[in-house]
């Protein structure tokens, strides 16, 4: 018996650091890294140790004969990754590691002062650079976050419906009360306090403070109540505290998501599934009040190019095939389509649509209102949103000419990408959406770094920011090493006085424990995993409730 990777592995390359005969690739090593849509265990290989389930943050390993109906697909899929590959050695004689000479990475001199430094944001990308700093070195971490709350994507960006992603926000809560963190939750860094105050408290600032704009779609009719990004939705459904529960108006019975990454798809399953389902999730209660009250019952995603250049994961696509009660249909009206389809080679991305139903669906038909499906549309694109005082249908492409098809629709989601800010007292390069930087050290700019998106620009899953973080620290560790970054002049303590006098929404470590506390407890008498608390008020006073002692 063999294990398996499946759908919601994270590509941080933790099991690859655990597996004794070297069977998981691609490694951070091979120049495949951060390519491929997952990685995956060599059978020929894998010794049925499970050392590689137990190492997984996000639960997607298992034995092939405990796969699911949903996943067992993925034991020919990780087997096709190496079907062209060298074939691996007899299973009686595996091959193990072979050990090189060892590497400390993060060491540092015997008599090297503790550094104090600021992590500006709490989402994967933060807190895997506050790992390597915590476990690699004898650093003080200030966690920084404008919201009241830590988490950032991993709260607010993974669909309700994906708990185990989810799963890699424990394994980041353990650093929470480490006792060389502090967490100052609730400081906006730009507006409490600016780049050069958060500088002179601390010797270094990492920031991680990812990319929050959508990309916009240049159509006429893009700012009609109904349109909206991906980013407004998938915060609307996952409770952001800056997003209100109006913010999404379910109006009709299809929507139009333009684009076709994952978070596209993302939009598009949750919208449909059975809201049974999502019940027992920890998706928003206004969000989920709303699906209940208006079924959904068809999303078309629009891609511009072919079903060859889909930019989301097949992962993601299997899971769209295998969602109780919802139709998958591609829409064949272009003969390009079906031919990419029936043209792709095993293990290529458009192979998968292969027993998919096509269909040359008519727009003026509605929805079928005893049905749910999700319809891939490629080779389309939006040229106009119709409407007067709210979108009512969107205009796209057909065969090439702009004056197509009207598809009847009251959302429109544009899930085209993401962009950063720029932040005041940072460089910013407006053609990258990125504050320019070498190897992670801010350009021009002496103790400040990032990493993330901020850093590299919108790519890349929760586990790209690994080596990402561990790029920026190694950068930060030579620079504290050559004496070259500048000393604070301000304390800890310092630091404390002035975000608490600076915000009125400042939460710590004891106040972050209180919120997930009262969450859990609204959960269980809700038999549901949480009910987030949805506004910043609401977030701020359980913090400073559960910090109150009881008189005795």
């Amino acid at each position: 018996m063999t294990y398996a990777i499946t759908q919601t592995c994270c590509s941080d390359a933790t099991c690859v650091a655990v597996c004794p005969v070297n069977c998981i690739h691609p490694t951070p090593e091979e120049p495949d890294f951060g390519s491929t849509d997952m990685l995956y265990v060599d059978p020929r290989a894998c010794i049925d140790c499970g050392a590689c389930a137990d190492a997984c943050p996000v639960d997607a390993i298992f034995p092939v004969d405990r796969l699911t109906a949903g996943l067992r697909e993925y034991e020919a899929i990780n087997a096709e990754y190496y079907a062209d590959r060298a074939p691996a050695p007899a299973a009686a004689s595996p091959t193990f590691h072979t050990w090189g000479a060892p590497v400390f990475a993060r060491s540092l001199p015997s008599d090297f002062a503790p550094l104090r430094i600021a992590v500006v944001g709490t989402g994967p990308a933060g807190m895997y650079a506050a790992e390597d700093l915590l476990l690699h070195t004898n650093a003080e971490v200030t966690l920084v976050d404008r919201l009241p709350v830590a988490g950032g994507l991993l709260r607010y960006g993974v669909a309700p419906d994906h708990p185990s992603t989810k799963g890699v926000g424990e394994t980041f809560a353990r650093f929470h009360t480490h006792p060389r963190v502090r967490m100052r939750l609730g400081v906006s860094v730009g507006e409490d306090v600016t780049v050069e105050e958060l500088a002179a408290h601390h010797d270094a600032v990492i920031y991680a403070v990812g990319a929050p704009a959508d990309r916009r779609l240049g159509i006429p009719g893009e700012d009609l109540p109904g349109s909206v990004s991906a980013t407004s939705v998938v915060s609307w459904y996952n409770a952001h505290p800056e997003t209100g529960a109006d913010a999404v108006r379910l109006t009709d019975e299809r929507v139009v998501v333009v684009g076709n990454g994952n978070v596209a798809l993302d939009v598009a399953r949750v919208l449909v599934m059975d809201p049974d389902d999502l019940a027992g999730t920890d998706i928003a209660d206004h969000a989920l009040a709303a699906l209940r009250g208006r079924r959904v019952r068809e999303v078309v995603l629009l891609g511009r190019r072919g079903p060859e250049h889909a930019a989301y994961t097949s992962s993601e696509l299997l899971a769209l095939k295998h969602l109780p009660g919802v139709d998958l249909v591609v829409d064949d009206r272009d003969p390009r389509t079906g031919a990419a389809v029936d043209a792709a080679g095993a293990g290529e991305k458009a192979a998968l649509l292969r027993d998919v139903v096509r269909e040359t669906v008519d727009w003026t038909r509605a929805p079928a209102p005893d049905r749910r499906r999700i319809v891939l549309r490629f080779h389309s694109a939006p040229v106009e949103a119709l409407g007067t005082d709210a979108v009512r249908a969107v205009r796209v492409t057909e065969d090439g000419a702009p004056s197509g098809a009207e598809i009847g629709a009251g959302l429109l989601v544009r899930a085209i990408g993401y962009r950063g800010v720029p932040l005041s007292g940072l460089p910013f390069d407006e053609t990258t959406g990125t504050v320019p930087h070498e190897a992670g050290r801010v350009t021009g700019l002496r103790g400040a770094y990032v990493v993330g998106w901020i850093k590299r620009g919108p790519s890349g899953g929760i586990g790209a920011n690994r080596a990402c973080a561990e790029e920026t620290v190694g950068t930060l560790l030579a620079d504290a090493v050559a004496g070259t970054l500048p000393a604070p002049t301000g304390t800890a303590l310092d630091f404390r006085r002035l975000a608490r006098s600076r915000s009125g929404r400042l939460v710590d470590a004891r106040g972050l424990a209180a919120i997930d506390r009262t969450e859990r407890a609204r959960g269980q008498v809700a038999g549901r995993p949480r009910v987030k608390l949805a506004t910043v008020p609401e977030l701020v006073a359980a913090a400073r409730a559960g910090r109150r002692r009881p008189k005795l």
